[in-house]
């Protein structure tokens, strides 16, 4: 349990029992490392910098996971199905995501349960984001 600024203890949550922001700054961090170099992923950032991106990634697991809620104070409602409608996400875009999340989320050095419980969410996520069968 943590303390709120009141001084009401407040349960902890998934977001603090993996380590906070530093831990998602991490996460994101790694995963834009391998979607930059990924010839199906990278086009589907049009920002010259990855940076915007990884920072509303970074937000927007943040408070899914009981952290701050910055994604939601800047950007509304997350909408991800909407938010993603402009791209051709296929089987062989979400298999790709899958790979560098994964590749990010085991440098986290996660206790097992942790690691599976983010998986988890992270493999439900990406396959619902699936949208086309075309190549």
């Amino acid at each position: 349990m943590r303390s709120s600024e009141s001084g009401e203890a407040e349960l902890r949550t998934f977001y603090d029992d993996i380590g906070g922001q530093p831990t998602f700054i991490k996460l994101a961090h790694e995963f834009y490392k391998g979607v930059a170099t990924d010839p199906v992923l990278r086009p589907m950032y049009p920002e010259e910098d990855l940076s915007p991106a990884e920072e509303r990634m970074r937000m927007f697991l943040e408070q899914y996971w009981g952290g701050p809620t910055t994604y939601s104070d800047r950007r509304g409602h997350p909408r991800l199905r909407m938010r993603h409608m402009p791209f051709a996400i296929n089987p062989d875009a979400r298999d790709r995501w899958l790979l560098h999340m994964t590749a990010a989320v085991d440098t986290l050095n996660l206790a097992p349960l942790h690691r599976e419980t983010l998986m988890d969410y992270l493999d439900r996520a990406a396959h619902a984001m699936v949208n086309t069968f075309d190549a």
